[in-house]
């Protein structure tokens, strides 16, 4: 059975933001502005490049750079794949250095309100200052303020630290998969689905205490990354930037008894 995940919180991340009059809160999450684009793909390249140094190939890793990845979130700010799809940011003082996106899940499975949480990720330099919580804490808040009452993330089966991090509030696995074939040798990356639900109160360690965000990118389905919203899925980068083009499989399946 998933964790419920649904008391709000006291951030008012769903809000508009006006430009700030007084002390900048030390630590804060909030809906992002076209104004962070910069500053969301540079996070975005120091978080993929620690966490895919070891699954993709260095040339793709390379590829992972601030400026091209600002450009993709400047169009997907300005022109929503839906009302639905919402890009999150955890700063410190006036910093970006984590963010967050979600939307509708297009999982197989999904129905109207199943969302998901397409990426999150915090700087390396940035963790164990609770910014991970703060942004998980947001990404449930603004999923069910746009009506969805479950979330689902996908994270590499191999990822135990993001995993861990996941469990602790109070997300579990599922036990449903995607293998994605990532070089030319046939090696298979495999992705794990960890859902919660969103209908009655939080877990205790969705409180914002602080705890350890090391990355988390899902390998979403092509459905959920249509031309003008960012590719939150390193594997398909991969995909694009290898020669011949990789293969991929997606598959949802419950281990034998």
């Amino acid at each position: 059975m998933p964790h419920d995940l649904s008391r709000p919180r006291s951030v008012a991340h769903d809000q508009a933001h006006a430009a700030a009059t007084g002390p900048v809160a030390e630590v804060s999450a909030r809906i992002a502005r076209a104004s962070d684009a910069p500053a969301v793909g540079l996070v975005q390249a120091a978080v993929w490049r620690d966490a895919y140094s070891l699954v993709l190939p260095p040339e793709v890793v390379e590829q992972f750079d601030g400026p091209s990845f600002a450009r993709v979130w400047r169009t997907s700010l300005s022109s929503p794949p839906s009302p639905r799809h919402v890009l999150l940011v955890g700063c410190a003082g006036e910093q970006v250095v984590g963010f967050a996106a979600v939307g509708p899940s297009a999982d197989a499975d999904a129905t109207e309100t199943s969302g998901e949480v397409l990426a999150l990720g915090v700087h390396p330099d940035a963790r164990r200052s609770g910014h991970g919580s703060r942004l998980l804490n947001a990404a449930a808040d603004t999923l069910r303020g746009r009506g969805f009452d479950s979330l689902s993330i996908w994270i590499l089966a191999t990822d135990e630290a993001t995993r861990a991090f996941l469990t602790a509030a109070g997300l579990s696995p599922d036990s449903a998969y995607r293998d994605r074939v990532i070089d030319v040798e046939g090696t298979v990356a495999r992705a794990v689905r960890l859902p919660a639900a969103l209908s009655r109160a939080y877990p205790p360690a969705l409180s914002g205490t602080p705890h350890p965000c090391p990355s988390l990118f899902p390998t979403p389905h092509p459905m959920t990354t249509p031309a003008h919203q960012p590719c939150t899925d390193p594997i398909r980068i991969a995909a694009h930037c290898s020669a011949p083009p990789l293969t991929s499989s997606h598959r949802h399946a419950r281990p034998a008894p």
